[in-house]
């Protein structure tokens, strides 16, 4: 991408589109364009249009969704489904029809299948059920997949998608209904910490492996792939390495220095057993993540902290 090319970020008050926001400004891109839910609803198609026809972006970051974790996708699974839907159709059509360069459209983990072979290779896609718990969600990340590989084979348009792990960091969600797993014991443990209480009760047994990949790595992986990246195929993003929801919720109890209990409500449901990455594809182009669990957990309390009335 030149430095100068107007370039779209959809979702640019996210937790990845903050983190492509910021990295973007580092290193020197000065053309960004980006609008406020406000000033934008990316469901309507007749606001798309006109944002489109007015603004004619050269590339664009496909960071807008609706997301959450287990029990927000359990709540609102018609929001979910519908959300996500809306905007990846909107958004996808009218980059072709704008002539828009390059698109990159942020696809999940969470949309391969719930036992997929372990690390999970990008070839692994829709060989198997999904996880019941996200399968709305999952659902409308495959169809905007399939819809950005099927405009490049009709039309040859040149919209890649990405497949990052589990990711946390600043500008999180730390709301306890909807947030993923990392921001919702940050917050759990910090308020724990500040009213005293005895212990903190976690769902599920805390056996599940997880993978998780700190917001601004990710960032720099899809600039990265926006560079060195032209394929139809879906490609992975993730640290290679996972860690049990036990152990995370103690490695999280010691960065906030709660003294208290840990309890796990095994009546709650865990979701998917393991989820862990294959990213030989993106190391052998050249890019590999930086920052490791416990450094990127010890920022991201410090911003949770430093923003506590806001988020």
């Amino acid at each position: 991408m030149e430095k100068n090319a107007k370039i779209y970020i959809a979702g640019h008050k996210g937790l990845v589109g903050s983190a492509i926001m910021r990295t973007l400004t580092k290193l020197g891109y000065t053309n960004l364009v980006y609008k406020t839910r406000g000033e934008l609803d990316l469901r309507n198609q007749q606001a798309v249009r006109e944002f489109f026809e007015a603004e004619r972006p050269q590339y664009l970051f496909l960071a807008a969704a609706k997301v959450g974790g287990i029990l927000a996708n359990i709540t609102y699974p018609a929001d979910f489904i519908y959300d996500n839907l809306a905007i990846q159709v909107n958004i996808i059509h009218f980059s072709h029809i704008y002539g828009v360069k390059k698109l990159l459209f942020l696809g999940s983990s969470c949309i391969y299948p719930r036992l997929a072979p372990q690390p999970i290779k990008e070839e692994y896609l829709l060989t198997g059920l999904l996880e019941p718990t996200n399968e709305p969600y999952a659902v409308a990340k495959i169809a905007g997949l399939k819809m950005c590989q099927s405009y490049r084979s009709q039309y040859g348009t040149n919209f890649i998608s990405a497949m990052p792990t589990n990711l946390y960091g600043p500008n999180d969600n730390f709301d306890q209904e909807s947030a993923h797993i990392i921001p919702a014991l940050i917050r759990k443990f910090h308020e724990a910490k500040v009213n005293g209480r005895p212990y903190v009760e976690i769902w599920g047994t805390g056996a599940p492996k997880r993978e998780f990949l700190y917001v601004d790595d990710l960032a720099d992986a899809l600039i990265f792939l926006m560079d060195h990246y032209n394929e139809a195929t879906p490609i992975n993003i993730g640290v290679g390495e996972d860690i049990t929801v036990r152990d995370l919720a103690f490695l999280i109890k010691d960065v906030v220095n709660y003294g208290g209990e840990i309890r796990f409500d095994s009546s709650k449901p865990d979701g998917t057993p393991q989820k862990l990455l294959e990213v030989t594809k993106i190391r052998a182009l050249g890019w590999r993540s930086q920052i490791d669990l416990r450094e990127g957990i010890i920022m991201t309390y410090k911003w949770f902290c430093k923003n506590f009335s806001n988020v």
